[in-house]
């Protein structure tokens, strides 16, 4: 060959190790909707926080090799889609299809449009995140992000079937609770990334203590406390915010501005 023959670019290859945990979260949402279309909500609910513990780990893992790309930044944002986007949409869905037969069909429709708009609530979300990386404070992230979202919607289910909750009250619950997760998705409030955490940094001994503790509260009640944790999570922006504008108005109130 010579030397003015033009070489050949280098053949593209994508890193391992974290495309493989991205599709095992992919894999356990496909799995959630297909234990959610066989009535096996425990195992749907369950395989939502298997995939968002690989969500969260494939980053780090990312980050700690060096082995960030582009495409698995493309493909992390298609696997979150389908894991925290549309399995906890089909999941609440298929969980109240057997009560809204007996309801009339205003309550089915009621059920598929709140599963619809919590699905295109992370659509839009994600579609969000991904054009606004360059611009966004790292500290927080605009609108509630689709894996707390979707762990509410795990834990809610969860919850009515650890206590057997049916009825018009869990019906209007679970339609309210969907809507809203939805709604607070597409929303401008901001949540906290938790982004300054580092793993690698040296802490204290004593506060090595949090995390056996934090275990232990969750395995005393898992539907309620992981509701729980979601609840205060999901209520914390909006409350923040309405805290903020209070103590403007009543900054503007002794100035006698208003």
């Amino acid at each position: 060959m010579s030397e003015s023959s033009p070489k050949k670019p280098p053949r593209r290859g994508i890193y391992l190790l974290p495309n493989l945990l991205t599709t095992g979260a992919l894999f356990t949402g496909f799995y959630s909707i297909v234990a959610a279309i066989d009535g096996n909500f425990l195992a749907a609910a369950w395989a939502i926080y298997v995939a968002m513990f690989l969500d969260g780990l494939d980053g780090r893992v990312a980050r700690m090799t060096s082995t960030e790309s582009d495409f698995g930044k493309e493909y992390d944002s298609l696997a979150d889609m389908v894991s925290f986007g549309l399995a906890p949409a089909i999941v609440t869905y298929q969980w109240g299809v057997e009560r809204f037969s007996e309801y009339g069909p205003l309550w089915g429709r009621l059920g598929w449009l709140a599963a619809f708009l919590y699905t295109v609530a992370a659509a839009f979300r994600l579609a969000r995140f991904n054009t606004s990386l360059a611009v966004d404070d790292k500290h927080y992230f605009q609108g509630l992000p689709s894996p707390p979202a979707a762990s509410g919607i795990a834990a809610m289910v969860w919850i009515s079937i650890e206590y057997q909750i049916q009825g018009t009250v869990a019906l209007i619950a679970g339609i309210s609770i969907t809507a809203l997760t939805g709604l607070a998705m597409m929303s401008n409030f901001r949540y906290q990334s938790f982004k300054d955490f580092n793993l690698s940094s040296r802490v204290r001994f004593a506060n090595l203590l949090i995390i056996p503790l934090v275990l232990i509260v969750v395995s005393l009640n898992p539907p309620l406390v992981l509701f729980a944790l979601f609840f205060v999570y999901a209520t914390s922006a909006p409350l923040y915010w309405i805290w903020r504008q209070r103590r403007f108005m009543l900054k503007r109130l002794k100035k006698g501005e208003v």
